[in-house]
């Protein structure tokens, strides 16, 4: 199998995005499975190498044309570059909230965005930003899904996690707790469970059945708990089944994840952001990989923050950004994947 190409926005420069990076890329791993280019700072990268011991050589270059993907003798690890010098490392603070980052972290991304829309690129996978840096860069996004959906013109683009073999999709992401579960509603449960099926098929997996699973303890039991699984999920898995989708629902969300994890169903869709963000970070916390799915192009994505209180320290671990890219590589393999 060729190698995939996979473009990396670094991220927001005072975490640990530019140190994960570095390192995912000097793995052994990612070099035998991918090439490829990250979209940057200069400074911030070369200050973070000398942190960490390592000494790559950056090959600074203007677009993914130009890359030098050959092999380099052991000694040598090349960062192929594209620098947009956005983000000097004396014009702020390691560690701390920077409209200066969020700023730079948000033209990492759409530079990246633009490459893989081009074809130039066979998936995105990004470390992680920081939300209110977003904010006092004066970006209009509250994070990366919301960027990919306005940036690759999708208007509802899915979250789905993976790790080992069990997948969860979201119901809903970043709203209250109490929005969310005026979220569940019959016709959003069917929208939803057709196009994560569509996606699943769309990322070679055709065979298996989707669960729903319950809001409520023991999902409501029977309306003695709350009535949202009886008002709104069973009438939505009844019109799934009707339509042909293989679906069963609601499963109560304390069994849910370990049957999918057993191979019971393969996949999930969690009503609302924590229930399935518990259940697969409890697992695995550094092997959960978000996949945005449902756009014109593949991203795939650490799910933990920039940590800024271990940044520019040589602590942080690269296994969650080895796996992102390495899922990207798995994934990008597989051909279209449009909506």
């Amino acid at each position: 199998m060729s190698k995939a190409t996979i473009v990396i926005p670094m991220g927001d420069p005072a975490g640990i995005g530019s140190e994960i990076v570095l390192k995912a890329l000097t793995s052994e791993n990612v070099k035998n499975r991918a090439n490829c280019v990250v979209v940057g700072d200069k400074s911030v990268l070369e200050a973070n190498a000398k942190i960490c011991g390592l000494s790559p050589k950056f090959n600074v270059i203007s677009s993914v044309d130009e890359a030098d993907f050959s092999d380099c003798d052991s000694d040598c690890d090349v960062v192929n570059l594209i620098d947009l010098n956005n983000a000097p490392v004396e014009s702020f603070e390691p560690g701390n909230v920077s409209g200066v980052c969020g700023k730079a972290a948000f033209e990492y991304i759409k530079a990246a965005i633009e490459i893989a829309m081009a074809k130039k690129a066979d998936a995105v996978c990004t470390p992680p930003i920081n939300k209110e840096s977003l904010r006092a860069g004066l970006v209009p996004y509250i994070g990366h899904t919301e960027i990919f959906g306005e940036l690759t013109d999708t208007a509802d683009p899915l979250t789905l996690f993976e790790v080992r073999n069990m997948r969860v999709f979201f119901l809903s992401r970043h709203v209250s707790l109490r929005k969310a579960c005026d979220m569940v509603n019959t016709a959003r449960i069917v929208d939803y469970v057709k196009r994560c099926t569509k996606a699943l098929a769309q990322l070679g997996i055709k065979e298996g059945t989707m669960a729903v699973a319950g809001l409520n303890p023991h999902s409501g039991e029977h309306g003695l708990f709350g009535t949202e699984e009886m008002d709104a999920v069973v009438p939505a898995v009844a019109e799934l089944k009707k339509q042909g989708y293989l679906v069963e629902g609601p499963v109560s969300a304390d069994s849910v994840f370990h049957l999918a994890l057993q191979g019971r169903y393969n996949s999930v869709l969690s009503l609302y952001h924590d229930q399935g963000h518990i259940a697969t970070k409890t697992l695995d916390f550094e092997r959960t990989i978000a996949i945005t799915c449902g756009m014109p192009i593949l991203r795939t994505s650490v799910d933990h923050g920039t940590a800024f209180d271990i940044a520019w320290q040589n602590k942080a671990s690269f296994v969650s950004m080895e796996e992102a890219i390495l899922l990207a590589c798995k994934y990008s393999n597989l051909g279209d994947n449009d909506e």
